[in-house]
This record gives C-alpha cells, structure tokens and sequence, in this order.
C-alpha cells in the first residue's frame, strides 16, 4: 500500500501553484482538505488531488461515475420508511455510521445515514466526523431528524434499570453493537464521561448489527438491555429509558445531491405524511429534516 504523503502549507502551495495567502484563504473557508496538527496545517496529497478533480470541466458528454444507488450508515424506522415511501430507488444499507461514511469515501454507497458521539458536543459530533475526512472534501450534510436514544429494557423494566450505573451494579446482560456503530459510539461516550470502561460490563459474546436486532435479543431473554431509538423500543414492545437527543443526517458528495433520487427523497421530507409517521413512531423531531448542516 502506498504511504500517504502530507504536504506543509508551503509546499501545497507549490504544489497547487498557488499563493499562501490563497491557500489560506480556502483553509478559513473550509474548501480544501487539510488538517491540523500542533499548530500546523497539512494537507495529504491524495486529497488534494481528488479536490483538484472534482472541479475539472468535463468534456461535453463526459458522465462522473455515479455512486450505487444505497443509502449506507446507521439504521432508522423513519429513515426505512421513507425510502420506501418516496419511491426514489435507494436501498438502505445498515452497517453503522462510521461504516457509512467509509464506503461513502470509497464511492460505494450514494449516501451515509449518521449519529456520532464522542468526548465533545454531542449536537456538533456529526459536522465534526464528516469535516474530519479528507476524502470527503465535497460533501454536505442533510438534515434528517432529531432522535432519542436510551436504554431499551424488558416490557415493565424489571430489573429497575435507571442508567449505566445501575447496569454496572446490578451485572445486567448488555448487548454492545459494532464498533463504529453510532449507538456503540453513544455507550462509550456515556461511559467515559462516568468514569467507566465498557469491558467492565457484562456483555454479551457478539454485537448486534442494528437496533431491531438488540430489541429482538431482549424479548428473547438473551440480554437484559442495550441501546437503541425510542422508536425502535416502541416498535417492539420494550420499555425504554432516555439517555440523549441526537443528530441523524444524511451525508452526500455535491454531485449526488442534485441527482433525481436524492432531490425525489429530500422532497418527499416536505410531504406531510413524514411528520405524521415521525409522531406515530414516537422519539423525533423532524424539524431540521432537509435542512443543509454543512457544505464543504
């Protein structure tokens, strides 16, 4: 594999034959790939070639290569509804966010469905993930819904659990979802900011793939709990105890955000039957659905 090479500000601007001060210029405004390290900027030579093509003037007839028409990422009740509803021929393919925006770089998906988490602002985490890749240097983000997540527990929850310490003290069986999945990425978080280390639960042996995956654990008797979307909770009988309101956008390169699949999917976020369903599922806000968060 060829190593990456990281071009200083100086010689980027060689590279690019351009003048420092524009080179900054496009730092402050976010319209290059780069990123800093000990006060320095960087910019990985790779993206900046990508970033170079992706403004090339295309011979007349010249067709980019489309991305496959899927919607990679985290899985969402609502987001599955609507892709069925607005008839706009995206699969979803749910594999969690980190995943998502993975296969989004390598061209592999047409869209990443995302909530992340970390040790910052929960609200700002997905701007943040996305701003942080530099092959994604032409991407935007979508708004698609404000969500609650939590702990789905058994129906009448009776094990009495409250929280992350009262799993920890009470040694009930958690199911963990893969690494790099949002839910996975929300545990963690919670359990740094308490002090803890997700190895010192009593977890169960694999992960579950997707929120309906974890629900069916618990009603099975497999685990005792895990987390997941108040929809998901209420979709399959479980109690749930909230633990945070999040972000959950869709991230698209520029060039797909015009196409007919992405444009007949945002448009259907206008059809009053989204809200409607939004509230029949319980746990949304959709008020920031269609809204551009970010355009690099």
């Amino acid at each position: 594999m060829q190593e990456a090479v990281y071009l200083t500000t100086d010689e980027a601007a060689a590279y690019l034959r351009l003048k420092e001060r524009k080179l900054y210029e496009l730092v402050a405004n976010g319209q290059i790939p780069c990123s800093k390290v000990s006060g320095k900027w960087l910019f990985p030579r790779a993206a900046l070639d990508r970033w170079v093509a992706a403004g090339l003037s295309r011979p007349e007839g010249f067709v980019a290569e489309l991305a496959p028409p899927i919607v990679g990422g985290s899985h969402d009740p609502l987001l599955e509804w609507c892709l069925r509803q607005a008839n706009a021929g995206l699969a979803l393919l749910a594999e969690g966010s980190e995943t998502g925006l993975e296969r989004l770089e390598r061209n592999e998906v047409a869209a990443a469905a995302i909530h992340l988490h970390g040790e910052g602002d929960d609200e700002a985490a997905n701007i943040a993930g996305v701003a942080a890749r530099a092959g994604l240097h032409d991407a935007v983000v979508i708004g698609f819904a404000r969500r609650e997540q939590g702990f789905l527990v058994a129906a009448g929850n009776p094990l009495g659990l409250g929280g992350l310490a009262d799993v920890a003290r009470g040694e009930a069986r958690i199911g963990l979802r893969p690494a790099g999945a949002g839910a996975q990425l929300l545990l963690e978080a919670v359990a740094a900011r308490a002090g803890m280390a997700v190895e010192t639960l009593r977890r169960a042996p694999q992960p579950y793939p997707t929120g309906p995956d974890l629900a069916l654990a618990i009603r099975g008797g497999e685990i005792d709990c895990g987390i997941a979307t108040r929809a998901v909770a209420a979709l399959h009988g479980l109690d749930f105890v909230p633990l945070v309101w999040e972000r959950f956008d869709l991230v698209l390169r520029r060039r797909t955000y015009f196409e007919p699949p992405a444009q007949k999917l945002f448009g259907f976020l206008r059809d009053p039957g989204f809200g409607r369903r939004a509230e029949a599922l319980g746990g949304y806000d959709v008020g920031p659905a269609g809204l551009v968060r970010l355009n690099r």
